[in-house]
């Protein structure tokens, strides 16, 4: 990846890190189904009369709306209302990188390179240490709803990594339409009229605030440019970058919401930073330069 690459997805990592705490937030007055089908109406419309078409195929777009907009953020809206913290959802989404890696291998043939794997690996072992230091606290059933979130986002990505849509933007602006439609139908199911009716009566700075984050950066800003970089470049050089992701969002959690991380989340934390340098730094060595030959000697063509 390019430098300037490298720094739009670091970029991504702090966005998507904060996001988990404007969720948080915007839960507090509004049930998750319902603020879902609310986030990703505000992505669709009025962008989708004014931005064409991704140039893909319509199974390619809906697949990523299915599986990278409604199935993820579905299942971890759902895992972070029943009691799923925002500091560890953002460590244990992270397993989409090994995911990822595994299923572009599968479906792509894309090899990860040995230093990729190796990196990856640090990374998945750091986000274990910190799992560790959360675990006595996370409840079973959020925590395996979380990690199907991580599998959904995995999916999605190689779909938008074989679609490779040079317009990010279009992708997150069209494959938002999937999402609004089935999430009001679940919010009527399991929400009712009622929780619904008072949420959207009450809805207030907060939420606002909430909706506008998750919106414009997360969405907008934030999946447009690695859509982009999904599209451009192999899944196991852009993904290990999403590692720094938790302790970001550890530390937004750690200054908003006062989830303090223990010792083993900060060395895990630490580990998984080594990941993702080990998986995307490449240190360019100078080439040494031959010594001079003397005139009368005329070199020989490389065999």
């Amino acid at each position: 990846m390019t430098r300037r690459d490298s720094l739009l997805a670091v970029l991504v990592a702090v966005l998507w890190g904060c996001n988990f705490v404007a969720i948080h937030v915007g839960l507090q007055d509004v049930p998750p189904f319902l603020f879902l089908a609310i986030r990703f109406t505000l992505v669709a419309f009025p962008l989708v009369f004014f931005v064409a078409r991704p140039q893909a195929p319509l199974r390619s777009v809906l697949g990523i709306g299915l599986f990278m907009s409604l199935g993820q953020f579905g299942l971890l809206y759902l895992a972070m209302a029943i009691g799923m913290p925002a500091g560890l959802a953002a460590l244990v989404l992270q397993a989409q990188v090994i995911f990822t890696i595994l299923i572009a291998a599968a479906v792509l043939g894309e090899r990860a390179s040995r230093r990729q794997a190796i990196g990856a690996t640090i990374g998945t072992a750091g986000l274990a240490i910190v799992a560790w230091g959360f675990h006595q606290d996370a409840p079973l059933v959020p925590l395996l709803v979380t990690v199907g979130a991580a599998l959904s986002w995995a999916i999605g990505n190689v779909i938008a990594r074989a679609a490779k849509v040079p317009s990010g933007l279009s992708l997150v602006v069209w494959s938002a339409l999937v999402v609004p439609l089935p999430c009001l139908a679940m919010s009527l199911l399991f929400e009712g009229p009622a929780e619904i009716g008072d949420a959207l009566g009450n809805f207030g700075l907060a939420a606002w605030g909430s909706t506008l984050y998750t919106v414009v950066l997360a969405s907008l800003v934030g999946y447009t440019i690695f859509n982009r970089l999904m599209a451009s470049y192999p899944a196991a050089s852009v993904v290990p970058y999403i590692l720094l992701v938790p302790p970001v969002g550890v530390a937004a959690a750690w200054a908003a919401l006062g989830e303090v991380p223990s010792t083993l989340e900060w060395v895990g934390g630490v580990v998984m930073m080594v990941g993702v340098a080990v998986a995307t730094v490449t240190l360019r060595r100078r080439e040494a330069r031959p010594a001079p030959s003397s005139p009368a000697v005329v070199p020989s063509s490389p065999s």
